[in-house]
């Protein structure tokens, strides 16, 4: 690890290195060219074809094998875009060679993978950051803002759902996402519990049920089109939280819905209601962008018969922040930002510990049929400025 850590309000100068070269490489190797300072310099995975196809794609300088990039002393943090069951062992390795790592989610698979890598983080004195990092997107930083300002009074409850039929119509390799690791749970219950835990602090306590549609599903699209996978872990889940606030939540989670009307996400207060029609609204739950509504004791429907209806009666909330696309690898500049200024990174691994370990607790809350405690905590993270440096690292629209 080379020491460069610079001052604050310096320019960045921060050498990247890629392992994982699948799909989801494309929209961080997207945000992260826009960054001044910031340099995705090798990337690598299992197939060095498909790595040499990716640097030719993205003019990344060098495609190399994995144990290389880990290796290379020029190179400053790992970005960890493995599937969900090598993430522990990258981020190890990554760590004990002196580098920063900043990982896609799940952070782990095991819960005693996170507990090791958090206290080896700490001993090297490395930042950990761990996707998703759409919390720090416009929609969501001025849904905290309306929550500090106490827009809607003292936040009681919180829902999500999260509903689609599966991965295997678009992801011509979809079968880690039927096995152990996968599940609709932990693909997609880190965006919305991480933005939970955002808004609302941390969870104290849950609870669950689960089941699943198929034991065998048929990839829909690619070259393996018409293939059967075996499922190995259940499709469908609901679960029930409690925050250390006094807040009560609940989270669907699904592979196993054709389609829904279900409300998406929303927060309860005692003066109002804060609501994102729709945070999905492309595959892959791309949630940075799109409007947030607000009703108060002033405008609610409810006391009126009939109730009025329509999106007209709701308040569209302004967001200030003029960020709004899908920017995935945000959280690596801010990784990046907190390495120059010495700081906490905002996506930082005590979060996807404590978010993991929700999961982790769901799951098990639904083996055994009782509510779980959950031992982890973490603080919120710190809410952006309008002005944030953050932002004006990238190339905005």
């Amino acid at each position: 690890m080379r020491g460069r850590i610079l001052s604050n309000n310096t320019a960045l100068d921060f050498r990247v290195g890629l392992i994982g070269c699948g799909r989801i490489s494309d929209i961080y190797l997207q945000t992260l060219a826009g960054v001044p300072g910031l340099e995705v310099v090798s990337c690598s995975s299992l197939d060095i074809d498909e790595s040499r196809a990716k640097a030719a794609q993205h003019g990344i300088p060098r495609a190399c094998q994995v144990n290389e990039v880990i290796e290379d002393k020029t190179i400053d943090c790992i970005l960890n875009l493995t599937i969900p069951t090598a993430h522990a062992e990258i981020t190890r390795r990554a760590l004990n060679a002196g580098k920063h790592v900043y990982s896609e989610k799940p952070f782990v698979t095991e819960l005693k993978d996170g507990y090791e890598l958090l206290e080896l983080s700490k001993s090297r004195r490395l930042k950990l950051g761990i996707a998703p990092d759409t919390f720090l997107g416009g929609r969501w930083q001025t849904v905290r803002r309306l929550i500090d300002e106490g827009v809607i009074g003292r936040p009681t409850g919180i829902m999500a759902h999260v509903g689609t039929h599966g991965t295997e119509r678009h992801h011509p390799n979809p079968d880690f996402y039927y096995g152990i690791g996968g599940g609709p749970l932990l693909d997609l219950g880190p965006y919305y519990l991480t933005a939970m835990v955002f808004c609302l602090g941390p969870i104290s306590r849950v609870s669950g049920i689960s089941n699943r549609a198929f034991d065998r599903r048929q990839i829909e699209n690619g070259p393996r089109n018409g293939e059967w996978m075996n499922v190995e872990v259940d499709t469908h889940t609901l679960s029930l939280l409690e925050f250390s606030s006094g807040a009560i939540g609940s989270l669907t989670a699904s592979f196993d819905v054709w389609d829904s009307e279900a409300p998406r996400f929303e927060i309860y207060g005692t003066e109002g209601v804060i609501t994102i029609p729709d945070p999905n609204p492309v595959h892959g739950a791309n949630i940075f962008h799109g409007p947030v509504w607000v009703r108060t004791r002033e405008t609610t429907r409810w006391p009126y018969q009939p109730p009025p209806g329509g999106r007209d009666e709701w308040q569209l909330i302004e967001n200030k922040h003029g960020f709004n696309r899908d920017s995935r690898g945000i959280g690596l500049v801010d990784l990046a930002i907190a390495v120059r200024d010495d700081r906490s990174v905002r996506a930082n691994g005590d979060l996807a510990f404590h978010v993991f370990e929700v999961m982790d607790s769901i799951n098990q809350a639904t083996r055994e049929g009782k509510y779980q405690e959950i031992r982890s905590s973490c603080q919120r993270p710190e809410p952006l400025s309008e002005n944030s440096c953050l932002y004006s690292l990238l190339s905005v629209d």
